[in-house]
């Protein structure tokens, strides 16, 4: 495999679960006590911010329509992330997320392109050619593919059958690759 050249005009997109936070399984993070950020995942935040023009957070969050959780509460724990991103001097420019549930396929959940091109409507600088989608399920890499993205997926010792451009530990060892 080829080392990807990026330059700062690039974007970088990132999931949430599973790729900065620990993923619970068959559940949701509803609470700030219930976040926890994987290892190497604010040191690799902050290693990448610099290398990307755009850094945004693009997270399914069907827990909202499932009654799980409120939009007021999700963004308490949003709002504790980027409390710990800023902390570790990282950077993220926008949190999108899509709350409807997976079963209508809504536009804005991945691996549809929605909360992709809300962005570039707040960021008209984002070029998807000249963008890395990470994250660490089918719907990441198939949205990033689907937007023409370079993927990077966070292998978890379950997915590494999944497809994608770059395959990486956490998100330090993808700044590694990068630098």
């Amino acid at each position: 495999m080829h080392k990807l050249t990026i330059d700062p005009s690039w974007t970088l997109f990132l999931d949430r679960d599973g790729t900065i936070n620990r993923r619970l399984i068959d559940d949701y993070v509803k609470n700030i006590g219930e976040f926890e950020f994987l290892p190497n995942a604010l040191e690799g935040i902050f290693e990448l911010s610099p290398l990307f023009d755009t850094v945004v957070i693009v997270t399914n969050q069907q827990c909202i329509d499932r009654e799980i959780i409120t939009h007021e509460e999700l963004k308490l724990v949003h709002d504790h992330m980027m409390d710990g991103i800023e902390a570790a001097h990282g950077r993220i420019d926008q949190i999108y997320y899509c709350p409807h549930l997976a079963v209508f396929e809504p536009v804005c959940r991945k691996p549809n392109p929605g909360m992709a091109l809300q962005a570039q409507e707040e960021f008209p600088n984002i070029d998807f050619a000249k963008s890395i989608m990470v994250g660490d399920t089918l719907s990441d890499m198939q949205f990033g593919t689907r937007l023409g993205m370079t993927t990077a997926l966070v292998l978890d010792g379950t997915n590494g059958d999944i497809e994608a451009d770059i395959k990486v530990s956490d998100l330090k060892n993808l700044a590694s690759y990068l630098i």
